[in-house]
């Protein structure tokens, strides 16, 4: 007759296995409930530190297999992120914080660059917000981060974008290059890698194009805080962290380690990025000391970006549905 109680040698072996397990490092203990890592990210600085923890193995003792996919525009990631085909992305705090207030259950595990925004030139007088006055600026991606950014540093600075500026708003940061490339602007919003890849070309084509605005600086004097702006990090959907939310240290830690890889070694991690982001790797290289990359998680960067989100949101707070997300949008 077969016993229904287990017998005191398979209690102990179940013990001691079951120590055994607890015993193993955080991503060999994750490693059997991720059977895919599936990770989303904008083509920019933050993505080639994913990218690099992919080629570097660091997310090996965590899942399976692990993947890499870059979204093209924030409409694109929203559109992923509502609808579920979207878990873990690199987001703008924005608008996960956006979402957040919407009710959905979305959390902002990190922040991973202080900022990555610039204004780009080949005009002498540009240096600062008030010179660009008069001036004709290619700005994209209208209603999303860099044009609010941008828009409450105008403001700051008592400039109407419409009847101080000829601003054209362009589909991306790359359109916003190319019109000041062409001649039809004066000024470009750009962010890393773009901003990079502007200045190369011009370069190339003869052009002085330089960084003429550094926003990160912009809007540490506007604010009188430090010259940060969190403004991407890790995102993850409620029902990842369900099924793995014990995985999630694991997951920072490697994202921490890779970060610190490819600020040593700019080049071999654009080489490990150049297929997905569908950059070349020089290029990538030389945006990474300009893509402010960091890996902070995001109950220590909430002050800085509570700072933001108020800031860019004015009065109102419009774009972040009306207030402030609170402390558990923080994982």
């Amino acid at each position: 007759m077969v016993s229904l109680y287990p017998s005191r040698r398979t209690v102990l072996a179940a013990a001691i296995g079951g120590t055994a397990l607890l015993a193993l490092p955080a991503p060999l203990r994750a490693q059997v409930k991720i059977p895919t890592l599936a990770l989303y990210g904008p083509p920019a600085g933050p993505s080639v530190t994913l990218a690099h923890a992919i080629a570097a193995g660091l997310f090996g003792g965590i899942a399976a297999a692990t993947s890499l996919t870059a979204w093209r525009n924030p409409d694109e990631l929203r559109a992923g992120l509502t609808s579920g085909a979207i878990q873990l992305s690199i987001a703008p705090v924005q608008a996960a914080a956006n979402l957040y207030n919407r009710g959905f259950p979305i959390r902002l595990a990190n922040v991973m660059t202080n900022g990555l925004l610039y204004i780009v030139s080949g005009i002498p007088g540009v240096a600062a917000i008030p010179d660009l006055r008069g001036r004709s600026v290619a700005v994209p991606f209208r209603g999303d981060t860099p044009e609010i950014l941008f828009t409450r540093l105008l403001a700051h600075h008592r400039l109407d974008p419409q009847a101080d500026l000829d601003i054209t708003y362009a589909g991306s940061p790359i359109e916003a290059m190319q019109l000041l490339l062409a001649g039809r602007v004066e000024a470009a919003l750009t962010a890393e890698p773009s901003t990079s890849a502007t200045v190369i070309a011009g370069a190339q084509a003869g052009k002085e194009i330089r960084r003429a605005i550094d926003l990160q600086t912009a809007w540490g004097e506007m604010t009188g805080a430090a010259p940060v702006l969190p403004q991407a990090g890790l995102a993850i959907m409620g029902p990842f962290l369900d099924a793995h939310g014990d995985a999630m240290p694991a997951v920072l830690s490697a994202i921490d380690t890779a970060t610190s890889q490819v600020l040593a070694d700019p080049a071999t991690a654009a080489v490990h990025a150049t297929e997905t982001l569908g950059m070349p790797a020089p290029l990538l290289a030389a945006s990474i000391p300009h893509s402010n990359l960091v890996a902070r998680p995001a109950n220590e960067a909430r002050a800085d970006v509570e700072r933001m989100l108020a800031a860019m949101s004015g009065p109102e707070m419009e774009a972040i549905n009306g207030k402030l997300p609170d402390k558990d949008f923080y994982l």
